[in-house]
């Protein structure tokens, strides 16, 4: 291994070790006291809901958090509320949760819009949730990151989408485009529109990093990125390149749950509701279980210790 390549690899080690050390103190507890009953295989938290106390069950950054029982699916869900004019909505703040360190990450979650729902007009917004890398930290911003993938809905198509606005100055640059008006990205857009009603659906959403080539210098066109709407596979790809070879040992451990509208852009007072969430290394269970995913991701189980640890 030449010199610049370990380098990078100790460098990205390090910050690992603040992320785990991070995790330990927001979540160490609650993981440990966790049912047996309620975890899978594969799964790296999970989340009903059902009260306000997510402090006390990994989450952080957040402050306030509205849990209603009015058309939950089963015991709460949380509301996001947006009054006139709002970017963020009130009464449920912007929430994370780190986890073990996984190449691949699938997400299951339940969503519902109000009847009134209505979209920003704009191809770059609303955003919903992210997640986010061991090559930043536990309160790094979403919007410029050495990597951040997003789930969301726009124009009421399921969108999974990427960027590394961070990576514009790193050795090998930017693996989602070129930067146009301060951002660049790449979107995975469902082909037809999804989200058409208030009816509740099932959201699950599946990525993993692509490999590098044996030297590490060049990325392999070998990352997955794939999405359902209630069982359907509506995205499916298999040769992104979500990391480039300046982070050879990136990892996701990291999810954002921030829904938010840009300046201007929300068309008047509305709300979402996100019930019953779980992030895993791969399909976790049977409820709407999307056969493809089954196998999403092997590798770092939750009992795995995360490396550099």
């Amino acid at each position: 291994m030449n010199r610049s390549i370990a380098d990078r690899i100790g460098r990205s080690r390090a910050r690992m070790a603040v992320g785990v050390g991070f995790l330990a103190v927001v979540s160490g507890a609650c993981l440990a006291g966790e049912d047996p009953g309620t975890s899978a295989p594969g799964v790296l938290f999970r989340e009903g809901f059902n009260d306000d106390r997510l402090a006390d069950r990994g989450w952080y950054d957040g402050r306030t958090f509205l849990i209603t029982r009015n058309g939950a699916r089963d015991g709460g869900c949380i509301e996001f509320r947006w009054e006139r004019g709002a970017t963020t909505p009130s009464r449920s703040s912007a929430a994370r949760h780190l986890f073990e360190p996984s190449e691949a990450v699938f997400l299951r979650c339940f969503i519902r819009l109000s009847p009134d729902w209505g979209w920003s007009g704009r191809s770059y917004h609303p955003h919903l949730m992210q997640f986010m890398t061991t090559e930043n930290g536990p309160y790094h911003g979403p919007a410029a990151s050495r990597l951040t993938v997003y789930v969301e809905a726009n124009g009421g198509k399921l969108r999974l989408a990427a960027q590394d606005i961070q990576n514009q100055d790193a050795p090998h640059g930017l693996t989602q485009g070129p930067i146009r008006g301060g951002y660049n990205g790449t979107f995975f857009d469902s082909e037809h529109v999804l989200f058409d009603d208030d009816d509740w659906h099932c959201v699950e959403a599946l990525f993993r990093l692509n490999s590098l080539d044996p030297d590490g210098e060049a990325p392999r066109a070998d990352g997955i990125v794939r999405g359902w709407f209630d069982g359907e596979l509506v995205v499916d790809r298999s040769d992104v390149v979500l990391r480039s070879a300046d982070y050879p040992e990136m990892k996701f451990n990291q999810f954002l749950l921030a829904p938010y509208f840009g300046p201007g852009l929300l068309p008047h007072e509305q709300s979402l509701w996100i019930d019953d969430l779980v992030v895993a290394t791969g399909n976790p269970g049977p409820e709407l279980a999307s056969p493809d995913a089954e196998t999403a991701g092997e590798a770092n189980s939750p009992g795995t210790p995360p490396p550099g640890s």
